[in-house]
């Protein structure tokens, strides 16, 4: 048999890289005779990058820019060449304004209250303007996991936007309430000629209730109806001086207004799990598998919502393959996951317990992989 093992990372224990790794190595103790090939994926957020290398190859180039809260973070682009394309650039918003670099609250889970509101998206232009310099015609932004709010200011203002007064674009909502003008030509000069690309699976607008600050704010500490509302009203008084149409596009919303940015300078959007599949050949790669796994750390709701599971799964489908899934915890019923295309899903919380899961994860996971191949490979 010829199994195809494409599963998102497992947040907070494994890569994707490290998941799709973990499950071809269990599946290969029971079935050492099947062919296994391991393609790990991604819908945007992070390990967009790391994703992309490990199938497309290419260069990394190594930046340091403004992390959200403007001290220096580490942040890696990937170039990748093509004779007849030009080169393009595939870069990852969470590294340079990730919910993962802002100061934990006290209970050490969630960003701490408010810090959000002064959060900026700078690094990010930072991350496009090293690409276009590396030589880019084609920029890709990998869009998820921000802990940033501020409609993707911070990234115009690194491109070379302007505003009044001076530095309303760099300090998150807080900052942009303030904003009494903006000229962003110099940014939309800085890019002339390139093709810059969203790639998110969020479709949200920028403003409103089903907006970046409704939908998104609490997980990145703007809790309450007061900071929401101040929040908002800051993105809505910025969108009224860049242009209050686009932020009503789909997308707008995605990563605090980052997709937003990226439309405002004349980018496009694309979905993020189709940008990875389609750069990796991944509806050729299932159409010649017999069997496709997918999986993620929790297998829950959202995956049912354009996430890389059910992305995997409607290929699979489409190409008359059966799908099974491996997770971290499964929190759907079987009646859900086969609407959405999976014929089945196993937790390793169920199977080995959760102490385990989460201490040893990626063995846990191979020895999961080793017990599901036995039930669904022909020589198992």
């Amino acid at each position: 048999m010829r199994i195809l093992v494409a599963p998102d990372k497992f947040a907070g224990t494994l890569t994707a890289v490290e998941a799709a790794d973990a499950v071809a190595a269990g599946w290969r103790r029971t079935t050492p005779d099947d062919e296994v090939v391991a393609v790990p994926m991604a819908d945007g957020g992070p390990g967009f990058v790391d994703v992309l290398q490990a199938s497309l190859g290419g260069d990394l180039l190594a930046v340091t820019v403004e992390g959200p809260l403007g001290v220096p973070v580490p942040a890696t682009l990937l170039l990748v060449k093509d004779a007849s394309a030009g080169t393009t650039a595939y870069i990852e918003s969470a590294q340079a304004c990730g919910l993962d670099l802002l100061p934990r609250s006290s209970d050490g889970r969630s960003p701490e209250p408010g810090v959000a509101s002064r959060a900026s998206s700078y690094g990010v232009g930072q991350l496009i303007a090293a690409a276009v310099d590396a030589g880019a015609g084609r920029v890709v932004v990998g869009l998820g996991g921000s802990g940033t709010n501020d409609g993707g200011a911070g990234m115009l203002a690194a491109l070379g936007a302007s505003a009044e007064p001076e530095g309303a674009l760099r300090g998150g909502p807080d900052a942009l309430a303030g904003l009494t003008g903006l000229d962003m030509a110099a940014a939309r000069d800085r890019l002339a000629g390139i093709e810059l690309v969203a790639a998110s699976d969020v479709d949200n607008p920028l403003l409103g209730l089903r907006g970046a600050t409704n939908v998104f704010g609490e997980q990145k500490g703007l809790t309450g109806d007061e900071p929401k509302l101040a929040a908002d009203a800051a993105l809505t008084t910025f969108a009224q001086l860049a242009g209050r149409k686009t932020a009503d596009a789909k997308g707008a919303g995605a990563a605090g207004g980052l997709g937003y940015a990226i439309l405002l300078l004349g980018g496009s959007r694309e979905p993020g799990f189709t940008t990875v599949a389609d750069a990796v050949g991944l509806p050729d790669l299932v159409a010649a598998s017999d069997l496709v796994i997918t999986g993620e750390g929790k297998l829950d709701w959202q995956s049912m919502n354009g996430k890389v599971p059910v992305g995997v799964a409607e290929l699979a489908n489409a190409a008359l393959r059966p799908c099974i899934a491996v997770a971290g915890a499964v929190e759907v019923g079987n009646r859900e996951l086969r609407a959405n295309g999976i014929e089945a899903a196993y937790a390793l919380v169920d199977i080995v317990g959760r102490e385990e899961a989460f201490a040893r994860p990626a063995d846990s996971l191979a020895a999961v992989a080793e017990r599901v191949a036995k039930t669904w490979s022909r020589g198992g």
